[in-house]
């Protein structure tokens, strides 16, 4: 059977797919808040593996509590072809970040059993756990244990705001496998995501073919300095750490507008000591995000900052301590994946653009054990992790549209 550009998902059947699983967890504004590992995550997904029982799918979990759901292929030996992405949010998350990539695998499947497609190798949907990495940091903390960058001792010790650890809380819901993380092999893995950024809207395209993931930094910096009165210390012999925090905030930017248009960076979280308006802050703890599909771009950024950050709290006598708390370098997907999004693309005459990814994915560590790429779908006003996020069903049908093509072509049809 070949592919024929009428070939398409039911956008509609997606949708509503999506509106369900978006009544699990609301959040406050529209949005949801299912954070990893809590009840509603526990909730989500037990409606998940629902539906692909209904779908005729047969469900695995590792113990990372990673769920995959197979669609057997028509010959044994051949490695499946893995889609999916993860269903849990921020805790002021929207309907769509991950949740689309998960349900349009699910969508693709129910397609081809409409259908009656057959394909030569098994295709399995994934929903990794703990993508967003809000209530135990890092993010894309399943996909990283799969791809052999965290050990899962060390995940599963990640603790939460109240102590609970990873591992606990995996156990708590009742959501933790049997399956050696990791041993599963791919022949391929496609993930489906909105862009959470405005290029894709801004020059009307369906699609964007994801040729690159964007390196990242990720340091905390502690300055220490003295608590003092704010009313009574003279401004020549004030140590105020605050001051450092904004000054370094002006470099950090200053270093990513030198590398513009590809480069970023930015200030994330921050906490003041003591934080009392009548008190010059003593110390500061702050994080700074650096981002770049260029390593060297990367590298070149994060020794400015520590050469900067060093001269900026000597000038002013403060303590500087600088740790480097996550990231991972840049990612180029594999051509042959990327063709077959392109080509799908189109076929089915959607209009469409390479994009580099500036956020973390966890196709980003699986491409590091498997040929890997992605398809993004606009978002409005490129707005993401807020529970203001919108897409449209057409971009939603557009992108798994493209999805079910590209992972037919690598999946192989039987005729």
């Amino acid at each position: 059977m070949a592919l024929e550009s009428n070939l398409r998902i039911d956008g509609a059947r997606l949708w509503d797919s999506l509106m369900e699983m978006a009544q699990i967890g609301p959040g406050l504004r529209g949005g949801n808040n299912r954070q990893a590992l809590t009840a509603e995550d526990g909730e989500g997904r037990a409606l998940f593996q629902k539906w692909c029982e209904q779908a005729g799918l047969e469900m695995g979990l590792d113990q990372m509590g990673t769920m995959f759901a197979k669609r057997p292929g028509t010959d044994p030996d051949a490695l499946p072809v893995y889609v999916g992405s993860h269903l849990d949010t921020q805790p002021t998350g929207g309907k769509y970040d991950g949740i689309l990539g998960v349900l349009g695998g699910l969508e693709l499947i129910r397609t081809l059993n409409d259908l009656d497609i057959k394909t030569k190798h098994p295709i399995v949907v994934v929903n990794w756990t703990n993508e967003e990495g809000t209530r135990f940091a890092p993010a894309m903390m399943a996909s990283g244990v799969f791809a052999g960058q965290f050990t899962q001792d060390w995940a599963y010790s990640r603790e939460d705001a109240d102590g609970v650890t990873m591992g606990e809380a995996l156990e708590n819901i009742g959501w933790r496998g049997e399956e050696t993380v990791g041993k599963r092999k791919m022949h391929a893995m496609f993930e489906l995501h909105i862009e959470q950024g405005p290029i894709l809207e801004n020059e009307g395209k369906e699609i964007g073919v994801v040729t690159h993931g964007q390196g990242l930094k990720w340091m905390q910096i502690t300055i220490t300095g003295t608590e003092s009165h704010t009313g009574s210390t003279p401004m020549p012999m004030r140590k105020n750490a605050g001051l450092g925090m904004a000054r370094i905030t002006t470099l950090v930017d200053d270093i990513a507008l030198s590398h513009a248009p590809n480069a970023v960076g930015a200030i994330g979280h921050c906490d003041v000591y003591p934080n009392s308006r009548n008190i010059i802050p003593g110390k500061v703890v702050f994080t700074v995000d650096f981002r770049s599909p260029d390593l060297a771009v990367l590298e070149d950024m994060e020794a400015r900052l520590r050469a900067g950050a060093k001269e900026i709290c000597d000038t002013n006598g403060l303590g500087l301590e600088i740790e480097i708390v996550g990231g991972f370098d840049p990612i180029t997907f594999d051509e042959g994946c990327v063709s077959a999004v392109r080509n799908a693309a189109a076929r089915l005459g959607y209009g469409h653009r390479d994009l580099v990814s500036g956020a973390g994915h966890d196709a980003c560590w699986i491409n590091a054990v498997a040929p890997t790429s992605m398809i993004m779908c606009p978002c409005v006003d490129g707005l993401s992790h807020n529970e203001d996020e919108e897409i449209s069903v057409e971009w939603a049908t557009a992108g798994t549209d493209v999805l079910l093509h590209a992972v037919l072509e690598t999946a192989q049809i039987v005729d």
